[in-house]
């Protein structure tokens, strides 16, 4: 049975076609400015790239929080139940979840069959997201892999306090102004992301092994803070950024 899972998220769409469990293709695009089509053009690379028609997909997931506007889907599911679906197939001894999207993170507890226990969300603020790492790039004037490959060559600590992504940008600027060195404010950025994320995912139970997925967990820089604030090692999944897509199609198979 084939089967398609859809993540629509704040910055990008994410495809995953499954056959009986073995993954046929997975494509990624931006949302842009009309969701719906964009939905259907990424469906349509992963098809292609599958080597298959439209008509053989027998079900499809969407999931993310556009999740809405993908109107030819059969089911929708939670992003939270995508998420816990997605990694335990990847990752079966994976019991905590830190999600790390454009523009929320979430926390999820997780049992060995992938059910759900307890979760956190930080939706409400970007300085927690992917959003924050590229505001933080921008107030400095490189690119996000600069920011990140300067990140991790920082020597000393430039703590930025503000819990509000306006006004850590000013607290870049004053920083810059300060003569601090670009690393180590990289540095900073990562490990205020990393701070309020963790303090998110303490508020349910934090028990290994502890997987990062979602766009974020491709950035080395997040995952080594994060390492240092939770206290354990953190299993990064290949293509970390379709784990909820994934999660979706399996879901369809169901």
């Amino acid at each position: 049975m084939i089967t398609a899972g859809i993540d629509m998220g704040a910055q990008a769409v994410k495809v995953v076609i499954l056959s009986d469990g073995q993954l046929l293709a997975h494509s990624m695009a931006h949302t842009g400015f009309d969701p719906l089509e964009s939905a259907k053009k990424t469906l349509d690379d992963a098809i292609k790239q599958a080597g298959i028609s439209r008509d053989d997909i027998k079900s499809i997931v969407s999931t993310g929080a556009g999740r809405k506007a993908v109107t030819f889907a059969d089911k929708a599911l939670t992003e939270v139940t995508a998420d816990a679906k997605g990694i335990i197939w990847l990752q079966p001894s994976v019991r905590t979840i830190v999600d790390i999207g454009a523009e929320e993170a979430r926390g999820i507890s997780c049992d060995a069959q992938g059910k759900v226990l307890d979760f956190a969300k930080n939706d409400k603020c970007a300085a927690g997201s992917g959003a924050f790492v590229e505001s933080m790039a921008r107030a400095l004037e490189i690119n996000v892999p600069e920011l990140i490959e300067l990140s991790l060559k920082s020597t000393k600590e430039a703590p930025i306090n503000a819990t509000c992504a306006v006004f850590a940008e000013s607290e870049v600027v004053s920083l810059i102004h300060s003569r601090i060195e670009k690393a180590d404010i990289a540095h900073a950025v990562h490990d205020a992301i990393a701070s309020r994320v963790s303090s998110m995912v303490r508020r349910i139970p934090i028990e290994q092994d502890v997987a990062l997925i979602g766009g974020v967990a491709n950035n080395a820089a997040i995952v080594d803070v994060m390492k240092k604030h939770l206290g354990v090692d953190i299993v990064v999944p290949e293509n970390p950024q379709f784990v909820s897509a994934l999660g979706a199609a399996l879901s369809a198979a169901n």
